[in-house]
């Protein structure tokens, strides 16, 4: 059985020697659904390495199965969100090509910000691309055919290979099931094809992992009567947040944990901080755990902090003694 993948479990960036038989050209899949456009890009292509990023774990269970059943050695599937992908895992001018099929359109308004096609992500999908790599784009909404030709058109990374802005067939296309479905039910493809062209490009770094956070705090208070005063709170930073949802305490160790969520522009994250006493009584170590595979990300070095402060905040006998975190 393959190992199950998750941007939260990899080498940032990923390796292809640890994911695959060898390093090849790499093909990238955004949204694969049920895998099919994935295999088949993997069995017509065996000199290029295939990856598929999804957020749903019903199509990730479907996907691997089938590589697993057909015994495929150049394809993977990991469970990762575009941005977390693109920020994270990719290093600049790395991949082949980018197939994008049929993404979600978030049609209401305050959902736009969702939608994969946007001007930053664009840049990034330009910026990984290497010289002469293309980017390619199917929908079967007009309106998110018209958005997206106004982004692409405008990238100056990017040259568009077709006559016009999108064409309704591309000769040869292996046609998802998705795209079938569309087809009876009178919706017809838009498809755009652009390649990487000369022009210079920013091309932003990987995301790369600080020091593990901690801090050091002194406070009377013994872990059970923290989470007694505990309440949900949210903090804002640049570009995220951080809401510290619950409290747990384990009175027999004088230990604690907090569960948070933190969002940052690429990445979210579903974890726990632990709260554990040190040597010298009435003394504490704030730290991340392992639960949930959490990356000490600049977030993850705030979270700790503010639950560190708050902590040494609840009494006057309490302080902040030093540590390590990032703010």
């Amino acid at each position: 059985m393959l190992r199950k993948l998750n941007a939260l479990n990899i080498d940032w960036p990923l390796r292809q020697e640890r994911l695959f038989a060898r390093a090849q050209a790499l093909i990238v899949e955004i949204g694969f659904g049920n895998g099919d456009f994935l295999i088949h890009l993997a069995r017509t292509q065996p000199d290029c390495n295939v990856i598929g990023f999804e957020i749903s774990s019903q199509s990730m269970d479907k996907a691997e199965a089938k590589i697993d059943k057909l015994g495929l050695t150049n394809a993977r599937v990991i469970h990762s969100r575009a941005e977390t992908a693109l920020n994270c895992l990719l290093p600049p001018e790395t991949v082949q090509a980018f197939h994008i099929n049929y993404p979600d359109p978030w049609f209401k308004k305050k959902h736009r910000r969702r939608r994969l096609i946007q001007r930053d992500t664009v840049d990034l999908l330009t910026s990984r691309l290497v010289a002469h790599g293309r980017l390619l784009l199917a929908t079967d909404i007009i309106a998110y055919a018209e958005m997206a030709h106004e982004i692409l058109s405008r990238t100056p990374g990017l040259t568009n290979l077709l006559a016009s802005p999108w064409v309704h067939a591309i000769e040869g296309r292996f046609q998802t099931k998705y795209e079938l479905k569309g087809y009876r039910e009178g919706r017809g493809g838009h498809f755009f094809v652009y390649q990487r062209n000369d022009q210079p490009v920013s091309h932003p770094p990987v995301v790369k992992e600080l020091d593990m956070p901690h801090l050091f705090l002194r406070s009377p208070l013994s872990a059970a009567e923290i989470v007694a005063r505990f309440q949900a709170e949210r903090r804002q930073f640049d570009g995220g947040h951080i809401a510290i949802l619950r409290a747990y305490a384990d009175p027999a160790r004088d230990s604690a944990v907090f569960e948070v969520v933190v969002e940052e522009p690429s990445i979210e994250q579903h974890t726990m901080i632990m709260l554990a006493p040190r040597a010298r009584a009435g003394e504490y170590i704030v730290k991340m755990t392992s639960l949930g595979s959490a990356r000490p990300t600049l977030g993850m070095h705030r979270a700790v902090a503010a639950v560190g402060e708050w902590v040494a905040g609840l009494d006057e006998g309490g302080e902040v003694l030093g540590g390590v975190v990032r703010g």
